[in-house]
């Protein structure tokens, strides 16, 4: 028996050319639609454990706070997927923050990520699950202790605008497809099993 008991799931959300965000454009690209903001509100009602650093902690607990203000900018939708976050159980992986942590449910892991998520994993049950912080998600990638790695790619380019190029510096990793589903019309989800292998596989002879 595996002594894995909770599952890891890198969950990233990313432009056709592998950008997390792009100069001018808005979250989600601008693109999310009513079966997208659905789904995200859904998910935010399952039993996941959230895992971030501490530059997606100070951007999400902002949003969040944000969102359920009264005048918030945010849509009815944006609104409650973003102050749903607040729920939810979040680990937050960082030196320079300190306890206590403002956004509500959040516990502070200030030693390595990778061996903290390690431990987690076989002291803990159910499905952690990363939110932005590209770095943690490349170094636990890296490892190998991720399970599932889910994506929705948004239908656009941004060859000029992009910046955080997600796939930089990973290693090669092998992608067996689980999961996927359109949103929208426009928008796909895309969930994988990935494993980490040291290059391609040999050329078949004859």
């Amino acid at each position: 028996m595996s002594e894995t008991t909770a599952t890891l799931m890198v969950d990233l959300i990313i432009s056709l050319d592998g950008y997390a965000s792009a100069e001018g454009w808005p979250g989600w690209w601008g693109l999310e639609g009513p079966e997208y903001l659905a789904w995200l509100e859904e998910e935010g009602k399952k039993d996941f454990t959230t895992l971030m650093g501490a530059n997606t902690y100070r951007v999400m607990s902002s949003m969040s706070q944000q969102a359920s203000d009264d005048d918030s900018a945010f849509s009815e939708e944006e609104g409650a997927s973003l102050s749903g976050l607040a729920a939810m159980p979040k680990i937050v992986f960082s030196s320079t923050l300190k306890e206590p942590l403002a956004w509500p449910n959040s516990e502070l892991i200030s030693g390595d990520a990778v061996e903290a998520v390690r431990e987690l994993k076989r002291s803990r049950s159910g499905t952690f699950s990363t939110l932005g912080s590209l770095s943690l998600c490349r170094s636990l990638l890296t490892a190998g202790l991720v399970d599932r790695y889910r994506l929705v790619i948004f239908p656009v380019i941004t060859g000029r605008t992009g910046s955080e190029r997600i796939y930089d510096g990973y290693p090669d990793v092998s992608l067996e497809l689980v999961a996927s589903r359109t949103f929208d019309g426009r928008s796909q989800l895309l969930e994988y099993i990935p494993t980490v292998i040291d290059g391609p596989p040999p050329t078949r002879q004859g």
